[in-house]
């Protein structure tokens, strides 16, 4: 019983890394549908988000299954319920990114993004990118260097949230009222998934070391 056990706490933290994959994936691609009005591109995340959706339905529905059958105590109790905090963060993070892209698609053939803050919401995509890799990484490897690397990325990303509603109320900014609406939304959407991602960062953390990080994202 123990080894069927053990294997289906494996098949959680497996399945919790494809999850990860697909959100990686999905915020690259809209934040490229974004910056290059690429319609199609902003059409697959849309679409692509049903999938995170159904893998978080499915994972919960496991994790569910082994409180009830298995009822875990001590470090099990603490993966299993971790695993659906995760599963959950991982599902917002999807649906993050498809805000993204949504926003996107419905300024096509137009750029949702004025050119005055098209350098700052390319550093903004990177960093989520590189958010979403570490995510990956951390929950495939639980390394806590990573982990401090997505808390780094994470302040990146809060800074240039801050730079936009810099350029927004700095009194040059002669963008139209959708395009102003469009960057705080955008603004708002990247800096979310960057709090997501540390909350994700901080439950590996509290695996490994036993020990919950203050969160003060809001997030956990």
């Amino acid at each position: 019983m123990r080894e069927i056990f053990d294997a289906e706490l494996k098949q959680l933290g497996d399945d919790l890394v494809a999850m990860s994959r697909r959100v990686e994936h999905a915020i690259g691609a809209a934040g490229e549908a974004l910056l290059r009005q690429d319609l199609a591109l902003a059409e697959s995340v849309i679409a692509d988000d049903l999938a995170i959706d159904a893998l978080e339905r499915d994972l919960d529905e496991r994790c569910v299954l082994l409180l009830a059958q298995q009822q875990p105590v001590a470090t099990d109790l603490r993966v299993v319920v971790s695993a659906l905090r995760m599963s959950a963060t991982l599902e917002r993070m999807g649906d993050l990114a498809r805000h993204v892209a949504q926003v996107a698609r419905a300024r096509y053939p137009h750029a949702a993004v004025d050119p005055a803050l098209t350098g700052v919401f390319t550093e903004m995509n990177e960093a989520a990118r590189r958010v979403a890799q570490r995510t990956t990484q951390v929950l495939s490897s639980h390394d806590l260097a990573e982990a401090e690397g997505i808390e780094r990325d994470d302040d990146l990303l809060d800074s240039l949230h801050e730079e936009t509603f810099r350029v927004l109320l700095g009194g040059s900014w002669t963008g139209t009222p959708q395009q102003t609406v469009d960057v705080t939304l955008l603004g708002r959407y990247y800096e979310r998934f960057g709090d997501h991602a540390v909350s994700v960062a901080r439950r590996i953390v509290y695996l490994v070391t036993g020990e919950f990080a203050n969160d003060a994202s809001g997030t956990r």
